[in-house]
């Protein structure tokens, strides 16, 4: 990124001094008193999705230092402003090992928000963190990515390093939402889930800028990981449209087949045969464009990185300009189906995705912090990522700001126009 030379090199900027810590607020949460001034270093900070981490970490626990990791000074002295006393600015280049350790150095705990991570073929910041012994916080939503970081694991055990991937909103509460579903179904109603579909919706861009619309180009190069009765399939993306209800505020919804990294993470974990996500956005036209851009393009075309950039210059003022008018909602559904026909499933929607993807990861950086990840590289539905009785308060702090949050209900009870028959009585 921008920084010149292969040494270490850090520029703060703070413009006001510390303020002490104060009486906890209403709306925040007390900090055990030995992480309550902890260090968090959030790359890519001056972005969408780090920017709404660094501001959600800063409302919940006013007393943690946040230190905002970015390319560019000007955005990284007006976040700082925003943030107010307890953060500074440091221009740092994920790329340079030196810099990036030499910031980490006096960090307890770093979020990696700097995407877009699809094509990505090193994890240099989960490198330097384990070097380093600072805990670890990735938003990744690449399969590849993924996987490479879980095979830093058992140099993050020998380091005592507690590291999470994919902890955003999905992935990552979402894969929380499966975990609590598939536990509910196999120690409360003694039945194995057969089936597990990830769906999720975005109105627009759901205000959260260029990288996922990046993000979104870069996935139609990849073929489609999903599982059959325990068979992995490979399928074309953007493809496989089904209609799904999310509920009241959201309604009916057209979703199709993306390669995700929950997907494989979900199947290979919690043990279930057949998993799959898709992911559908408005206006309804974007998806009618997608789907002609993954017939009239070939898959080679989105694995070029420079190109993609060249679509989303293309398309983001468009984008930009229509997500007035489409908004910025965002819903999740998770559907756990069993083979007595019945389905249990988990419901998540908010006004804003740019406010909620902030909110979520910093339900997992809280969650780190405390000490509920052990040493290693895990997935948030791995109880060595979130422990079992941690994740009720991961979840509750995720889904702040949510006007829809749904657990382990029939799906017929979030319908939006479900069918009434006498007093109350819903079919």
């Amino acid at each position: 990124m921008a920084m010149a030379g292969g040494g270490a090199s850090l520029h703060l900027i703070n413009p006001k001094p510390t303020i002490p810590p104060m009486a906890c607020a209403p709306g925040t949460i007390q900090l055990p008193e030995k992480i309550r001034n902890s260090k968090v270093l959030v790359l890519g900070g001056t972005g969408r999705v780090g920017g709404s981490t660094a501001i959600s970490l800063s409302k919940l626990c006013p007393d943690l230092r946040i230190l905002i990791g970015g390319r560019n000074r000007d955005k990284g002295a007006a976040m700082v402003a925003t943030l107010g006393g307890n953060s500074e600015f440091a221009e740092v280049d994920i790329d340079n090992v030196n810099s990036l350790e030499a910031t980490l150095n006096d960090c307890d705990l770093v979020v990696h928000a700097a995407g877009p991570f699809q094509q990505t073929h090193k994890c240099s910041v989960l490198e330097a963190a384990i070097n380093t012994k600072t805990a670890y916080v990735d938003v990744c939503d690449d399969t590849s990515y993924a996987q490479l970081a879980k095979t830093f694991k058992d140099r993050a055990v020998a380091a005592n390093v507690p590291a999470i991937t994919t902890g955003g909103i999905y992935p990552g509460v979402s894969n929380v939402m499966a975990a609590e579903l598939v536990r509910l179904a196999r120690s409360e109603n003694k039945l194995e889930p057969e089936r597990l579909r990830f769906y999720y919706y975005t109105a627009g861009t759901g205000g959260a800028g260029p990288t996922i619309l990046a993000t979104s180009f870069l996935l139609l190069g990849e073929e489609v990981v999903a599982y059959n009765k325990g068979k992995e399939i490979k399928l074309k993306p953007y493809t496989g449209m089904l209609n799904i209800d999310f509920g009241r505020g959201i309604g009916k919804r057209d979703v199709y087949l993306l390669n995700l990294p929950e997907v494989k993470s979900a199947h290979e974990i919690l043990g279930i045969p057949t998993v799959s996500a898709r992911f559908g956005t408005a206006p309804f036209f974007w998806n009618w464009g997608m789907e002609a851009m993954t017939s009239l393009l070939p898959m080679e075309y989105f694995r070029d990185k420079n190109k993609v950039q060249q679509l989303v210059q293309l398309f983001d003022p468009i984008v930009r300009a229509l997500d007035g008018f489409a908004g910025e909602r965002v819903s999740m559904r998770v559907d756990l189906e069993f083979p007595n026909g019945r389905n249990t499933i988990g419901l998540f929607s908010h006004k804003s995705l740019s406010v909620s993807v902030g909110t979520a990861t910093a339900a997992f950086a809280l969650a780190v912090l405390e000490g509920s990840t052990k040493p290693g590289v895990w997935f948030p539905e791995e109880p060595e990522g979130i422990a079992v009785e941690a994740r009720e308060v991961l979840l509750k702090r995720g889904s702040q700001g949510t006007f829809n949050f749904v657990m382990n209900k029939p799906a017929w009870m979030v319908e939006t126009n479900p069918k009434e028959l006498g007093l109350g009585i819903y079919v």
